[in-house]
């Protein structure tokens, strides 16, 4: 046996990606309010890039040119002295005035405190303001902010009393302390061990109950989840009227989430990519005007391409930046085509699901939509990840459209998501002191044309939201 180094040629074909086309497959894959923030940032880092101006804002843009020229100026300078930097002294260059670079960062900071989004203010946050008017001595207001930060975002504690002491080396007195100054916090609630816990502090501060309101909550509160109503009724010797007017109470006047006016993020939101119209009884699809900003190369950075061409590494630096504009430009522009285009394909064969409704959804592949349009089936998963359209009947999800389907009696498929609408309405008209088992929504079905398994309905129902029959029944 022979060993050692040796060398061999292989002739073979392999599909390369080059970061270009990756950049592409990203952009297409990337939904719409994600877009605009790498746009954003793209425009932030190539100055080669900018928004092609609207016709109506020509006034108000000439009143900002110089103002935007100078700041480009400014960064395109900046630029030329680190890249003079990197060649090292000897190596021509451009002349550049002195204290700059200062200037211009203080001008990148104050750009990013003015780009800075707005939040509402967190729990935590809200909890730290209360805790600092309280006139706390400096070591309870060092656990009390342990405590409010080791809250879960249910605003539930988990750790005990003297897990805390130990976390932080204080005296278990001290922690409980800590705990009940969070516990006596607004919203009612705070530093709860469960569910039960909470509503039980929520009631204690509404003053007087009823003892069977309170009754309930500590002793019944999972026979309650579970609907099971004779039970309690059996073990507490009150009658249903009773029972049903102690649940009311607890709806209107306790809240098991206090917590969760603070989880929610008001600047995220649904935007479609694309709208559908309908012109002369036919549907047409279209952008909407300002989905995505309109880029384009500036002019005056061309300009100075031409005239870097004595420098070779300058040359080359700037060449560079405007081939990534450009390539970034495309990128966006065949992003939107190819939504539009699987869109359109989508909006001609879903014709009956526009005029009438989720139940005249047909079942649809997305390698059909694939064959039909000419691209790979990835390029529609990619193209439809995370993008709604805005329909007659609503914005929905692009994904919503594609599902498996099955055969209705007189021959015509059904799509899953006409199926589950089905279903609803059924449970919605059902009576509710007599809810359908999973075996009678079968039936109903049945008599609606749509056969499937009980299995199948059951899985239908969980993915709705729908409880059992023994949890929907009222009393």
């Amino acid at each position: 046996m022979r060993l050692g180094l040796t060398q061999s040629l292989r002739a073979e074909q392999r599909l390369m990606q080059s970061p270009q086309m990756i950049q592409a497959m990203q952009i297409l894959q990337t939904p719409l309010l994600e877009l605009k923030d790498q746009i954003e940032q793209e425009l932030q880092e190539n100055v080669f890039l900018e928004l092609k101006e609207d016709p109506q804002d020509n006034e108000h843009a000439q009143e900002q040119k110089p103002a935007l020229e100078d700041k480009l100026q400014r960064e395109f300078s900046e630029q030329l002295d680190q890249l003079e930097q990197r060649m090292g002294p000897g190596t021509r260059g451009l002349s550049h005035g002195s204290g700059g670079g200062a200037a211009d960062d203080e001008d990148k900071k104050q750009a990013a405190l003015n780009n800075t989004p707005v939040h509402g203010i967190s729990l935590p946050e809200h909890l730290m303001s209360q805790a600092r008017i309280l006139d706390l001595d400096p070591e309870l207001l060092h656990v009390v902010e342990h405590v409010i930060y080791s809250l879960d975002s249910d605003a539930k504690l988990a750790d005990t009393a003297d897990q805390i002491a130990q976390q932080l080396l204080v005296p278990i007195p001290l922690a409980e302390e800590a705990i009940e100054v969070v516990r006596d916090m607004e919203p009612c609630g705070m530093a709860a061990r469960d569910l039960r816990d909470r509503l039980l502090m929520q009631l204690d501060r509404l003053g007087y109950v009823r003892p069977l309101t309170r009754l309930l909550v500590a002793n019944h509160l999972d026979d309650l989840a579970r609907n099971k109503l004779p039970k309690i009724a059996k073990e507490t010797g009150a009658s249903f009227d009773e029972i049903k007017e102690s649940i009311d109470y607890l709806r209107h006047a306790c809240d098991p989430s206090p917590a969760s006016a603070f989880d929610q993020d008001e600047s995220s939101g649904v935007v479609p990519d694309v709208v559908v119209i309908e012109t002369d009884g036919k549907y047409e699809v279209r952008s909407l005007r300002g989905s995505v900003p309109e880029l384009s190369l500036s002019p005056r950075y061309r300009e100075m391409l031409k005239d870097a061409k004595s420098d070779p590494k300058i040359y080359e630096y700037l060449r560079r930046k405007i081939e990534a504009a450009k390539w970034f430009i495309e990128a966006v522009h065949q992003r939107q085509n190819t939504i539009e285009r699987i869109a359109g394909e989508v909006v001609r064969r879903q014709d009956g699901f526009l005029r009438n409704g989720v139940q005249h959804l047909k079942p649809m592949k997305m390698q059909d939509i694939a064959d039909a349009v000419g691209v790979h089936i990835s390029t529609v998963s990619r193209a439809i990840s995370g993008k709604f359209i805005e329909t007659p009947q609503g914005i929905f999800d692009m994904k919503r459209f594609f599902s498996g389907g099955t055969q209705s009696d007189d021959g015509e498929m059904v799509s899953q998501q006409a199926v589950k609408d089905t279903l609803k309405q059924i449970v919605e008209g059902e009576d509710k002191n007599a809810p359908l088992s999973d075996d009678q929504l079968v039936e109903e079905l049945g008599k609606k044309g749509i056969h499937i398994a009980r299995r199948t309905v059951t899985k239908y129902r969980k993915a709705l939201g729908i409880d059992s029959s023994t949890r929907r029944k009222q009393f």
